[in-house]
């Protein structure tokens, strides 16, 4: 018959006449036949089946096989032996190499035909060997593709032991082999299919011996990582990254990142190829596992690795992002690169001449999936275009491109940032180690005590927050003058963008120290500020006028020295700088106000006028509630307001009258900046008990009466108290030059001209003639979060007589204690209330000026916020009152919108930042009655917008408000990022070669003032802390 069916075969008949003669062949396989005649016709068929001529024959070969196979299970038995087989897979068949995929088809046609044969499990044996040896030796995707169909269907012959360890991990440098040179479509689909095959091979292997599981992804790994540039392993490894459990995510990484034999340029490799994956198509969780290490290099500081990767590979998953069947995968890794990328626009940049395209292109199609992405995308940009915003040129198209899609808002943009950093990932191996600094929570950024330097910190973070002078600093092109608004603009920049936890302002205290400070000790946070803002005025009105005069000169610190022919660009033209090209400089816009000054006669009725610019006001308090006794220093908290701050002690012994004119509150005029030429002398007569000069000394009598009953004070009260008439006689009467004489006279102030952020010093330090020391008054009092300003809008009007030409009018920022009677103005005009919103609090601990601790609550108010209603806060006539009442309940808590008022605040100690709330605030003083508010800043609340400061950006872009930095200024705080990541990586691979011996250990984050002893501390006032000190200040 085997003769027959050769003939047959090979004949030239007809193809259906073969056919039918080759089906009567296999229904005489039913037939009884000798032995002989089996072998015969199962060598033949096995020929025709490994090296037939053409399919049919094959085929042939197949059919004639499986009947004669059944039929004759014995005599196959004996043909389909451990020998044969061993023979097939050692040597080939013919002209068949043992390569050939032919063979592996036929064993596995072989293996099906005598499965319940018992000589089955001698081949299973071989073949557990044998298949470990064909993968050692490489095979193409092709046959470990079938080789894998055959152990898929008879696991039996999957290697069992070591030797399943084995296979595994040379299985994988097998796929690690695999390449497809070809760019067709099937053949690509094809090989797809292969790598697939065997990539499922290996997972039912790790489910079925979990013990391999671990040795393969190590093997994985040993692969990818290879710094062997002659060898690059295929992206075919991919396929597995689908099948490794998801739970095992966390301690490979930990294990990954944290062994010491893993070089850094080998996990810079295999963290690049893993990257390359993404390319793989139908591959699922190899986002998930690149993010995840990502994070897990992240949290042991190996910012270098990260840096390299990410400048190298961002292009990539950028273009990934055209390819629908990757695209997911490629934005979840393009954004956790750039959202985590933040000390440098580097790697955005890279991508930012490609984005306009990509957006345009994907608009499109309309395609439900592209329109989602474009979401996405379009988010990822707003972040970092709000991250990094002093870059217009390049941004302009990219906001263009994107004004039809979603803005996210600023504060969910915040929370992405500071949820991404690199900084922010935390480390579970690190539990009981020193936590590396990094940016808090809040991101913002802290200020490190140069040694007692609290009081100009506190007043720095307060002056940052100040939203819209920080935005003008910011936008100043001071680029070549070194003075000392530029190290504000440079401090400034440092505070909004730097990834460090706190920066240390070591060149600005050194540039704005006054020169009577003594380094190293407590001071007054009022007179730094007052003389900083001072200075800042002067150094202004200085550029501007060298500026027009002089072009070739320069700014060192603050000094003008001549400059050379050279050196002339060092000093920028005034058009050029982004100031105001007016007579008002930076700080008279932002801070200055003017309060006009009225001295009447009581003798003549002459009345004699002066206007001074003020940038601040020191606030006294009344006589009446400074005559308390020593007993009651401290008294326990009174009922409170819920929207006032509760300053809830008792004041010292002496009366406000004996204030002390000193360093710290008298030597300095509250009203600076003074303007040359401000005087106005005006001759009139005053007009005594007119009914709105009545009504403000009943005010300002109430307020004592307050004061005396042991009701709280509030700000207020003092503000009254400070703008009501006060009587001059006694050692106090005024020289009149009409009456050339000393005569009593009534001294009245009046604000004429309100500043964009009010300044208020509460006046707590004054002087005890009997022990010669500067006690701290510790009143109750409360601080509203809206308040009112009376600003008169016109002049007063008296009768007329000879007035006072030149009247030299007592400081007002000594606020000496007045005596109330009623006043003899006759005033016409009327005072408009100016509503203020609160902005900043500088808080004192302690209980005397030479000792304590200042630090700083304070919040985001910019002009553009939402205008507060008139109705809701204006006082009617008849209450008498010259400033908003205290109590807010009207204006904050009731209205909807006016609850934002109260949202957003921080804590600024030193180098920590927290958040809190305004209800925190409002407890501070009843928790720590040492605590009290001592300098306040309030942002004037308008309708007003910031268009004309951004005309004067020379940037001409501002993100979200912000105006973009100058190159230099960029420059300057990427550089210091890149040496933090540095400084950070160091300090995590010291820690991780003591990590054996390490102990847990925790040091309270507390204050960091330390020398001299009796000054800032825990304690809070010279030492004598009266609580804990652990999470003092943390709401």
């Amino acid at each position: 018959m085997d003769k027959i069916l050769e003939g047959l075969v090979t004949s030239a008949h007809p193809l259906n006449l073969k056919k039918v003669i080759v089906k009567k062949v296999v229904e005489s396989a039913e037939n009884s036949v000798n032995e002989e005649q089996c072998k015969a016709m199962f060598t033949l068929t096995t020929r025709l089946v490994l090296e037939g001529e053409d399919c049919f024959q094959k085929q042939v070969g197949h059919q004639v096989l499986e009947a004669y196979a059944r039929y004759h299970r014995a005599e196959f038995e004996n043909f389909f032996n451990r020998n044969f087989v061993l023979t097939l897979l050692q040597e080939g068949y013919g002209a068949l190499d043992r390569k050939d995929v032919a063979i592996v088809d036929y064993i596995h046609s072989g293996l099906k035909l005598i499965m319940s044969c018992p000589s089955v499990l001698e081949i299973f044996s071989v073949l557990q060997v044998e298949v470990l040896r064909i993968v050692c030796e490489r095979p193409e995707s092709f046959l470990c593709a079938r080789l894998s169909e055959l152990l898929s269907d008879f696991v039996q012959c999957v290697p069992k032991g070591k030797m399943s360890i084995a296979f595994c991990q040379q299985l994988v440098r097998t796929i690690g082999h695999f390449q497809c040179i070809s760019t067709l479509e099937k053949e690509l689909r094809e090989y797809v299919s292969q790598v697939t095959k065997v990539g499922s091979l290996l997972q039912n292997i790790w489910k079925a011996e979990p013990c391999t599981l671990l040795p393969s992804l190590q093997e994985v790994f040993a692969i990818i990582s290879s710094t062997d540039a002659s060898f690059e392993p295929s992206v075919a490894l991919a396929s597995l990254v689908q099948h490794i459990p998801l739970q095992m995510i966390t301690v490979l990484i930990r294990s990954l990142t944290t062994d010491p034999n893993v070089k850094d340029a080998s996990m810079t490799q295999a963290l690049c190829r893993m990257i390359d994956w993404l390319s793989w198509p139908l591959a699922q969780h190899v986002e998930t596992w690149v993010i995840a290490l990502l994070k897990g290099l992240a949290a042991v500081q190996k910012f270098t690795i990260l840096i390299d990767v990410t400048l190298l590979k961002i292009e990539l998953v950028f273009n990934r992002l055209w390819f629908p069947l990757v695209r997911p995968g490629a934005l979840a890794v393009l954004s956790h690169m750039l959202l985590s990328f933040q000390h440098s626009p580097e790697a955005f940049h890279m991508i930012v001449p490609h984005v306009v395209n990509l957006v345009k292109s994907f608009k499109s199609d309309g395609l439900p999936s592209s329109a989602t992405f474009l979401i996405q995308f379009s988010e990822l940009m707003h972040c970092m275009i709000y991250h990094y915003s002093g870059f217009p040129d390049l941004y302009e198209p990219i906001l263009e491109a994107l004004k039809d899609l979603p803005k996210p808002s600023e504060e969910k943009v915040k929370l992405i940032l500071n949820q991404s950093a690199w900084t922010s990932q935390s480390n579970a191996l690190a539990a009981c180690l020193p936590r590396l600094s990094g940016k808090s929570e809040t991101g913002k950024t802290g200020l490190i005590n140069l040694g007692n330097t609290c009081y100009m910190n506190s007043v720095l973070q307060a002056l940052f927050m100040a939203t819209d002078f920080r935005r003008q600093v910011l936008s100043l092109n001071l680029n070549g003058c070194n003075s000392l608004m530029k190290k504000l603009q440079h401090l400034f920049a440092f505070l909004a963008h730097t990834q460090r936890e706190a920066y240390a302002p070591q060149v600005f205290f050194e540039s704005s120290r006054p020169p009577w400070f003594a380094a190293r000790s407590q001071q007054d946070c009022s007179e730094y500020l007052r003389f900083l803002l001072d200075r800042l005025h002067e150094e202004e009105k200085t550029i501007k006028a060298l500026s027009s005069r002089n072009p070739d000169t320069m700014i060192t610190d603050g000094n003008v020295q001549p400059s050379s022919p050279s050196g002339a660009e060092d000093f920028p033209p005034l058009q050029n700088t982004g100031w105001r090209n007016d007579e008002k400089t930076l700080i008279e816009s932002m801070f200055g106000g003017k309060l006009q000054t009225n001295i009447c006669c009581l003798n003549c009725r002459s009345t004699s006028q002066k206007i001074e610019a003020f940038s601040d006001l020191s606030l006294a308090f009344c006589p009446l509630a400074a005559d308390k006794p020593a007993q009651n220093m401290i008294c326990s908290p009174t009922e409170k307001d819920d929207d006032c701050i509760e300053i809830d002690v008792a004041p010292e012994t002496e009366p406000q009258s004996v204030i002390l004119p000193s360093a710290e509150e008298g030597d300095q005029d509250s009203t600076r900046p003074k303007s040359a030429g401000s005087d106005i002398q005006a001759n009139s007569s005053c007009v005594l008990n007119s009914p709105s000069c009545e009504s403000i000394v009943e005010c300002a009598n109430d307020a004592c009466r307050n004061g005396e009953r042991g009701k709280p004070l509030s700000v207020t009260d003092l503000l009254n108290y400070f703008l009501a008439p006060e009587i001059l006689d006694g050692e106090n009467r005024y020289h009149c030059e009409n009456c050339a004489s000393l005569q009593n006279a009534e001294k009245t102030m009046e604000i004429l001209e309100e500043p964009e952020y009010l300044i208020l010093t509460l006046l707590r330090f004054s002087y005890d003639p009997k022990c010669h020391v500067r006690r701290k008054i510790l009143d109750n009092v409360s601080i509203p979060l809206v308040l009112e300003l009376p600003v008169e809008r016109s002049t007063s009007v008296a009768s007329s007589g000879e007035g006072n030409r030149d009247v030299d009018i007592p400081d007002v920022g000594e606020n000496l204690a007045k005596k109330l009677k009623p006043s003899g103005t006759e005033d016409l005009s009327c005072a408009q209330p100016i509503p203020y919103v609160l902005s900043s609090i500088v808080v004192h601990s302690g209980t005397s000026s030479e000792s304590g601790h200042y630090y700083s609550y304070a919040r985001n108010v910019t002009s553009s916020a939402r205008c507060i209603q008139q109705e809701s806060t204006t006082l009617t006539s008849h209450q008498g009152q010259i400033v908003g009442n205290e109590n807010c309940n009207s204006v904050v808590g009731n209205d909807k919108a006016c609850n934002d008022l109260s949202k957003e605040w921080f804590l600024f100690n030193d180098s920590r930042v927290t958040f809190t709330s305004f209800q925190s605030v409002l407890n501070i003083t009843s928790r720590f009655p040492k605590d009290t508010a001592y300098v306040l800043i309030y942002k004037k609340h308008g309708c007003g917008d910031l268009e004309n400061v951004q005309s004067n950006s020379a940037h001409g872009l501002w993100v979200n408000g912000e105006p973009p930095l100058q190159k230099e200024l960029m420059d300057a705080i990427t550089k210091d990022n890149k040496l933090y990541l540095q400084e950070q990586e160091l300090n995590a691979r010291a820690r991780a070669l003591q990590a054996a011996s390490a102990t847990c250990s925790f040091r309270p984050n507390g204050f960091d003032d330390n020398d001299p002893p009796g000054s800032c501390g825990p304690s809070g006032g010279g030492g004598e802390g009266g609580f804990s000190t652990i999470g003092r200040l943390v709401f």
